[in-house]
């Protein structure tokens, strides 16, 4: 089960009931009553949208697909999230993750609210004219919320560049003469996209755990050895030592994260394991990352599954189980596949120590509060994978000021941009007993009710 936003909300603001620096003006039964309605407010979309699109098959069957676009909170600015292609998608996981993205803008100081934007298919079911079609129907059933200072899509599990492109098309078409390059991001940069959109999500997942472990364990080594902390014990004890890790999910984050730990040269670390959807490699002495890349992106993003494969490839690996990669023994396990991969059925099992997440919600309540009294370091999703929506604002910037960054610029300002939330968030972790993920709503729902409350929002 995955945590729900009533629960966060909640649990963030009793740990914030006491805090006299937090909402100051507001004391005794005017105190309680405030916290009362940020948690009907935070815990409840502002809008759910809902339709069936019409779309008619190459065999010239008709079918109604289901479609969902939710707008969760818009107090720090547009909403802001991506469209889901998924045959699992449905209306309370498209809520929930329109209310986390709320809690991931604030968190990085993102000027967007949370949206999430779904579609009931399997795309590789569908030809190319058909999702394109899907795509324009989607837009046209939609496109009365939707708009660069309205709700602003992106790519999300299933979608690509290609069908921002083609959903941006289709916005500029139906609204002739209004703005519309901010409409949609995540498009291929032809199209005005931005340099290093596709790569900014897993950069960001494994610039969280160097970060983490290399230069802030580095630089306050001797504050954190005096902490009487289950976690900072953790991070001192994988200090300097040959990190081995698995990533699960080898796609646009997955593999980008592991290129990025294959060619780190602050860390110690090899990646020996990655799966996918079809199976677990596994080399204890490091997988050829580089041409596992080069591999899938020329086999329909899919990993070798067979000896021929692997030969192809020119990679040398032991073929296992796709969800053996959960349970091997690392030290570090990233996991950039889809959400409730670790659960109570599994939990136990679970090795690693450390544990980045770059898909939504990848371990359930349950397993989360498991690993984490054991000491388990989590980086979660609301820290990790903000990549994504960091780089999207700036390519809704340069589409604003038709001016464009560099790669090179646009990774340095998403750097930046995240190192200035670690140096906030790290320190509150290592220093009381919330996990880092407990941190970290905890830090978003302040932020949240703060702007909630000076622009007389709780009255």
């Amino acid at each position: 089960m995955v945590q729900s936003t009533t629960d966060i909300v909640k649990k963030s603001l009793d740990a914030l009931l006491d805090d006299k620096s937090f909402l100051p003006e507001m004391t005794g039964q005017s105190r309680q009553k405030a916290f009362t309605s940020l948690v009907s407010i935070l815990s409840t979309p502002n809008h759910v949208s809902k339709s069936f699109l019409r779309v008619t098959l190459e065999d010239e069957k008709v079918i109604r697909i289901p479609a969902f676009r939710v707008q969760h909170n818009n107090i720090l600015g547009p909403y802001k999230g991506g469209i889901r292609f998924h045959e699992s998608v449905e209306e309370n996981e498209v809520i929930n993750l329109a209310s986390l993205m709320t809690l991931k803008n604030a968190l990085h100081e993102v000027p967007f609210g949370g949206g999430k934007g779904g579609i009931m298919i399997n795309p590789r079911e569908y030809s190319v004219r058909e999702l394109n079609l899907i795509c324009k129907k989607y837009v046209q059933y939609f496109s009365e919320i939707l708009g660069p200072d309205k709700d602003i899509p992106a790519p999300d599990v299933g979608s690509s560049a290609r069908e921002m492109d083609w959903m941006m098309g289709e916005y500029k078409s139906i609204r002739p003469g209004l703005p519309y390059r901010g409409s949609f991001t995540g498009k291929s940069v032809l199209n005005g996209g931005s340099l290093g959109r596709r790569e900014a999500t897993g950069k960001g997942v494994y610039f969280t755990f160097r970060y983490m472990l290399h230069n802030f364990v580095n630089e306050q080594e001797k504050w954190l050895a005096e902490r009487d902390n289950i976690f900072a014990k953790t991070a001192l004890k994988h200090k300097d030592k040959t990190l081995t890790m698995a990533v699960q999910g080898f796609g646009n984050v997955g593999s980008v994260a592991a290129l990025e730990a294959f060619q780190c040269n602050y860390i110690n670390n090899k990646i020996v394991a990655v799966s996918d959807r079809h199976v677990t490699l596994y080399n204890s002495d490091g997988l050829d990352i580089p041409a596992l890349v080069k591999y899938t992106s020329n086999n329909g993003g899919d990993l070798p599954v067979d000896g021929h494969q692997l030969e192809e490839a020119d990679v040398k690996a032991d073929i296992q189980d796709r969800d053996d990669v959960l349970t091997l023994d690392v030290d570090v396990l990233c996991l950039a596949a889809l959400g409730g991969q670790i659960h109570k059925d599994n939990v136990s099992d679970v090795k690693a120590q450390i544990i980045i997440e770059g898909a939504n919600a990848p371990i359930t309540t349950e397993a989360d509060r498991y690993l984490s009294e054991n000491g388990v370091i989590i980086a979660p999703d609301i820290l990790t994978n903000a990549g994504g929506v960091i780089v999207s604002y700036f390519e809704w910037l340069q589409g604003r000021e038709t001016q464009f960054f560099s790669e090179e610029e646009v990774y340095k300002r998403l750097f930046d941009k995240m190192k200035e939330t670690f140096d906030t968030i790290l320190p509150q972790f290592f220093g009381d007993p919330f996990p880092l993920r407990q941190n970290c709503y905890i830090h978003a729902v302040m932020k949240i009710s703060t702007i909630l409350y000076r622009q007389g929002k709780l009255y």
